[in-house]
């Protein structure tokens, strides 16, 4: 399902970078006060990590680090995919959920160019949040009165045409054709 819109339209063009020696203390900061989740790390102009709200957590505070003396490079996330400027966002959804990741890099000839957040991608294209919610873990979610919204009409998943109808066949939206072939 392209949505007609490149990864370039959608990115951050100015994300924020933090040495690999900043410490968490400071980082909780810069991303408070900038309002984002993830941080950027490069170690002598050279980016080598991404560091996100949630590293700190799960990887410092929660088995009792200190936030003042542990630097970025201790718990920042080395590997990193990343995506190029003409793909489309919904390619960058499809492998942000696949990765349960939240950002990716923009690369552009080997060299980063933006940073490309969920955030970017439900601000520009609000429908496709129906994708991501199938990845969300709730607690209890067996007692939650759960709606399950499926579109009257889309595109279908399986081979890509349009159709007035669709149903939702092993979490995935398809026309009536591909449904049927499923089920046989």
């Amino acid at each position: 399902m392209k949505t007609g819109i490149r990864i370039a339209d959608a990115m951050t063009e100015k994300p924020i970078y933090v040495d690999s020696t900043t410490n968490l203390e400071e980082c909780s900061k810069i991303m408070a006060n900038n309002h984002v989740g993830s941080l950027l790390v490069k170690e002598k102009g050279v980016l080598t990590g991404v560091v996100t709200e949630q590293d700190i957590v799960r990887k410092a505070i929660a088995v009792g680090l200190d936030s003042k003396e542990t630097p970025a490079s201790n718990i920042m996330i080395e590997e990193m995919t990343t995506i190029t400027t003409e793909k489309d966002i919904y390619d960058a959804l499809v492998l942000m959920k696949k990765l349960n990741i939240r950002q990716l890099p923009v690369m552009e000839k080997e060299r980063m160019v933006g940073l490309l957040t969920l955030k970017d991608i439900l601000k520009i294209e609000p429908q496709l949040f129906d994708l991501l919610v199938e990845k969300f873990e709730l607690r209890e979610e067996s007692r939650k009165p759960i709606q399950r919204n499926i579109p009257s009409e889309g595109i279908c998943q399986a081979c890509g045409e349009y159709a007035e109808k669709m149903f939702a066949v092993k979490d995935s939206l398809l026309c009536g054709v591909c449904k049927r072939e499923q089920e046989s």
